[in-house]
């Protein structure tokens, strides 16, 4: 399985505050990637270094084996990377539809085909039922769905989700997890941050774990499970896998 993604020394310096040290990661192609670990630690640095907001202070990411630290976000998601994130901001006083439509303008400038990618997306999503609803009228659980909807327009080879299950209830966290896996069982590779442990555990082929900007761990989840640093660091205790 190729490499999607690559992480190669990644240092983060804000002044002198280092967010994010010496970090290597790598993700497959076809792969679910958690990255977790304790607020603070240094997660959605990462993601916005890979996603362009941020350019690394050191270090370099490969995306396809390209080179791609400081390149512009938008630059980024035409070449086939896309994220998502933690405070959804949709078009309130638009649709469904509209709010996917205008996402999937990056890859055609022709109506008809932006609005049959956007309705196989809804449909994909079990979410064409409410295509005709403004998205300010929308629930938590169903904005979470059109973040991810909307970011499924561009097109993406690899899809960064940063806690997409945030303030779900628990029935909503399976529904999201069932997308997810959709997502990535249609070719789509998932590099993922979220801190509801259940859905993490039944989502990821494999967990990264950082603190204090370093990485501390990274295997299968039943292994991220019992790594007593793991634990100590972040899980607790009193964590149970099942």
């Amino acid at each position: 399985m190729d490499d999607i993604l690559k992480l190669q020394n990644i240092t983060m310096d804000f002044g002198g505050l280092r967010a994010v040290d010496s970090l290597n990661i790598t993700i497959k192609k076809g792969e679910i990637l958690a990255l977790i670990g304790p607020n603070g630690a240094g997660k959605s640095t990462v993601f916005n270094c890979v996603a362009g907001v941020y350019k690394p202070t050191g270090g370099e990411i490969y995306f396809q084996n390209k080179k791609i630290a400081g390149k512009k976000p938008w630059n980024l998601c035409e070449i086939g990377l896309a994220r998502t994130f933690q405070i959804v901001k949709p078009f309130p006083s638009k649709t469904v539809l509209y709010n996917v439509m205008t996402a999937s303008f990056l890859k055609t400038s022709s109506i008809k085909i932006a609005e049959k990618k956007a309705i196989d997306i809804l449909k994909l999503f079990d979410f064409e039922d409410k295509k005709n609803i403004k998205a300010g009228n929308l629930t938590i659980a169903d904005l979470k769905r059109l973040e991810i909807a909307k970011a499924m327009a561009t097109e993406p080879k690899l899809l960064l989700l940063d806690e997409v299950m945030a303030g779900l209830r628990p029935s909503e966290v399976d529904d999201m997890v069932s997308i997810i896996k959709k997502v990535r069982d249609g070719g789509v590779t998932i590099f993922v941050i979220e801190h509801i442990m259940r859905a993490i555990m039944a989502l990821s082929d494999k967990i990264t774990v950082i603190q204090f900007g370093k990485k501390i761990a990274q295997g299968l989840p039943a292994e991220i499970a019992k790594n007593e640093q793991v634990i100590k660091a972040y899980l607790g205790d009193d964590y149970d896998l099942s």
